[in-house]
């Protein structure tokens, strides 16, 4: 199973234009089961979407709308690409997590080939302390919600790169299991900046 996560920035490049085909080239080239893109929304038009319905299908991807918001590509700029012939066992949910900034989340539950899997999507905030609460805001979500008992995949940018505090030591304290991928930014290979975790969450 191969997973990704991509922050988008609005679909401006290095000099602000806005170009979301590039993106759906990554995704195109990468060719990933699952992707979970940040900042995915139009950068020029609020409200209306970032990528063409047809453009990602060509992609040979399919958005994933959360329920609460059925008329929209994502949740509050969290976008989930999935193969299209993906199974879809719990539609994605919307997690509003707060911040100065408000952030959320996705959490669905997927079949991709291998095993029925929870997913949680998400982009935390810049502040330590707002990211400290959303990660324990995200660890209390299963708890309740869909897919109770699967293993869980989490992924997003989550503005950490300090594996022994934070979000990250918080998440390290409550899995079962864990299996943390280090991954970097394009423009900043040396920093931490996104990253994915999977594991069973503690009941």
């Amino acid at each position: 199973m191969l997973v990704a996560t991509y922050n988008a920035h609005r679909g401006r490049g290095p000099v602000g234009w806005f170009r979301p085909h590039r993106i759906l080239g990554v995704v195109a080239e990468i060719a990933p089961d699952l992707i979970a893109l940040q900042e995915a929304q139009h950068s020029l038009r609020r409200g209306r979407p970032m990528f063409d319905h047809a453009a990602i299908a060509e992609a040979g991807r399919r958005a994933l709308p959360a329920a609460e918001r059925p008329d929209h590509q994502g949740w509050r700029g969290n976008v989930l690409l999935v193969r299209r012939d993906a199974r879809v066992i719990g539609a994605p949910l919307g997690l509003r997590l707060g911040g100065m900034e408000p952030r959320g989340a996705l959490l669905a539950v997927l079949d991709l080939g291998q095993e029925p899997i929870r997913v949680a999507a998400t982009h935390l905030s810049l502040g330590a302390a707002d990211r400290l609460r959303q990660a324990r805001a995200l660890l209390a979500a299963p708890e309740s919600g869909p897919g109770q008992g699967l293993p869980t995949l989490l992924l997003g940018d989550l503005n950490e790169w300090r594996p022994g505090s934070g979000a990250l030591a918080c998440w390290r304290r409550n899995s079962a299991r864990r299996r943390p991928c280090r991954l970097s930014r394009p423009s900043a290979p040396w920093r931490r900046w996104t990253g994915s975790w999977r594991g069973r969450v503690r009941g």
